[in-house]
């Protein structure tokens, strides 16, 4: 396989997130000084692909407007010097980035049958803007590897607590390539947990083919009625080989308010710059949770 396209859908609502959400796109809530769609934008920049689409819905504006030129502002950081503009500017001298719009909200297969025109026949990658991850190589990438290697689709992949089972999309492995790479013989999405053919839960990546379109044609609404992702990607995997990869890195759900204050802390304790006064942050606030104790 050879992807050179990347879709990241971008529609949702954003609901855990109110009142923040109400005016501004979740994709846009800041992890440090990024948005959380940044991030996302800079995995795909990572892993050698120029080509983005988002897919967007009513209310995400911003998210056009972060990734278009400011002329006005460029001009005062260019006066002042501000190192900031350059990088986003040196990001989008590289990426070509589109847009569609999910008129409706029906579900995130609803969502990539959108890009099926833009993707135009060719294998391609899926982000979720949820899922963020932290390590020495982007997840991503570790995807694009074993597709090429085995010239066949992939999603990535976390063991998950199995009173967490329902809230995800749940793979039934076969037999191991190797570490942490699995054939995978069916999907179930959101299954009881005496339901759940495994623990392997689906995190937010995934490298597909063209034909998962002519699958999403005819994939009906699923559980919570929409129409699944995860139940097209099955329907794929009963036709040719389908396979997990168990990522490395540290991933953080971002998608409630918990997640996303886990993914501010860890963010900023990867950057030299903030991490000192990050821990003597949370040394003091463990030492004032300990003392009201």
């Amino acid at each position: 396989m050879h992807v050179a396209k990347a879709v990241v859908p971008a529609a949702g609502l954003g609901t855990r997130f109110l009142p923040a959400t109400k005016a501004q796109p979740k994709e846009m809530l800041p992890v440090v000084d990024r948005p959380a769609i940044h991030y996302i934008a800079e995995e795909v920049d990572a892993c050698g692909i120029r080509d983005l689409l988002i897919v967007t819905g009513r209310g995400k504006r911003a998210i056009e407007d972060h990734f278009d030129r400011a002329i006005e502002l460029e001009r005062l950081l260019e006066e002042t010097g501000n190192p900031h503009l350059h990088e986003l500017q040196e990001l989008l001298d590289r990426l070509q980035v589109f847009y569609v719009r999910q008129g409706m909200p029906r579900g995130l297969g609803h969502a990539i049958a959108c890009a099926e025109r833009h993707v135009d026949g060719e294998d391609f990658a899926v982000l979720l803007p949820d899922d963020l991850y932290l390590g020495p190589e982007p997840a991503l990438g570790q995807l694009i590897r074993a597709a090429e290697e085995l010239d066949a689709p992939v999603v990535a992949v976390v063991e998950v607590p199995p009173e967490d089972v329902h809230r995800y999309g749940i793979v039934a492995v076969g037999e191991q390539v190797r570490e942490g790479l699995f054939r995978v013989r069916e999907m179930v999405e959101k299954p009881a947990r005496d339901e759940a053919p495994s623990c392997y839960g689906v995190v937010g990546r995934y490298v597909l083919p063209p034909k998962i379109f002519d699958y999403l044609r005819q994939t009906g609404p699923g559980a919570g009625g929409e129409i699944q992702l995860t139940d097209a990607i099955n329907a794929l995997a009963g036709s040719r080989p389908l396979y997990a990869l168990t990522v490395r890195g540290e991933r953080y759900d971002i998608g409630e308010p918990l997640g996303l204050l886990r993914a501010q802390l860890a963010f900023a304790l990867a950057r030299p710059d903030l991490r000192t006064g990050v821990e003597a942050f949370l040394r003091e606030a463990a030492d004032k949770v300990g003392a009201d104790r």
